[in-house]
């Protein structure tokens, strides 16, 4: 049976949960999404029409945000049909599929990332689900921080 890191398993120290899951979700995704460009070039990549602070606020604090209290809900109920395994992968899966739906191969390199955000949750729902909101919002704020810096400095 696959054992998780204790970062993860135990809600005891959220400093540590926050830098091992962006370090568990961050460079496997960017290595996905390498990996998803190399094998389909013209899959295509999201686009963003907004620009300076207000793509960064979006990417990197509303969307994080939202994303985090839509995918709290969806566990939750989740939780209540499926053991917590079972929720994550489905939750994970989703959220691949949703992403998908704005840019095919996005969900590919997605998943990822939401499979360790989902286990943060389900771990730190145990302390509360406002705890383990606030978990997962920083995680993904810190996953999105970078791509959403390559994107404003990218801009034409």
């Amino acid at each position: 049976m696959f054992r998780l890191p204790a970062a993860l398993a135990e809600p005891r120290n959220p400093l540590k949960a926050i830098s091992f899951g962006w370090l568990l979700a961050c460079p496997i995704s960017l290595g996905l999404s390498a990996l998803v460009n190399w094998l389909l070039p013209s899959a295509g990549q999201p686009s963003f029409d907004a620009r300076g602070s207000l793509l960064l606020f979006l990417l990197v604090v509303f969307s994080p945000f939202v994303e985090t209290l839509i995918m709290a809900g969806v566990i939750e109920v989740l939780l209540r049909l499926v053991r917590p395994p079972i929720a994550i992968v489905l939750s994970a899966l989703g959220w691949g599929i949703a992403h998908s739906l704005e840019a095919p191969a996005w969900g590919l390199v997605i998943w990822w990332p939401f499979l360790i955000f989902s286990t943060l949750y389900v771990t730190w729902r145990q302390r509360s689900a406002w705890t383990a909101i606030g978990i997962v919002f920083c995680v993904h704020a810190l996953q999105n921080l970078g791509p959403a810096l390559w994107i404003l400095f990218n801009q034409a």
